[in-house]
């Protein structure tokens, strides 16, 4: 008898405590949380709507090599946006072809407006399904 496949959703996977940042937030104050729960990214929020992300390659590159003064370039100059999402029902397959063309390695997860996760290749990688 074959195996029962079951098909995976990103809700299997994604983390659902994502860390947030407001978009006027200094990149001091945004590396300070990021080094506090010991992250690589937080998503950018204006109003309770996630509309970025900042990532530690974002900070690296937009002001470290720049030169900027963190304690007074806002998050919002820094981050990449328009935000690139998906929802928890997706497959993971399809999350991943999204990641991938849109060179993205970490797919905030959005369902009705509000987010709900936040899923990386990273996670996607580790996942072990249950053993039944």
């Amino acid at each position: 008898m074959p195996a029962m496949s079951v098909s995976l959703k990103v809700e299997d996977v994604m983390v659902e405590d994502v860390v947030t940042v407001e978009a006027e937030a200094s990149v001091k104050k945004a590396v300070e949380i990021m080094n506090k729960h010991e992250i690589g990214c937080l998503i950018v929020v204006k109003r309770g709507k996630a509309v970025g992300i900042v990532t530690e390659r974002d900070m690296l590159r937009r002001v470290l090599v720049g030169a900027r003064d963190p304690e007074k370039t806002k998050v919002r100059e820094i981050m990449s946006a328009p935000l690139v999402v998906g929802n928890s029902k997706m497959e993971i397959e399809d999350a991943v072809k999204l990641m991938f063309e849109m060179k993205v390695k970490k797919l905030p997860i959005v369902d009705k407006g509000k987010l709900v996760g936040l899923v990386t290749l990273t996670d996607i990688a580790r996942y072990q399904p249950p053993y039944y």
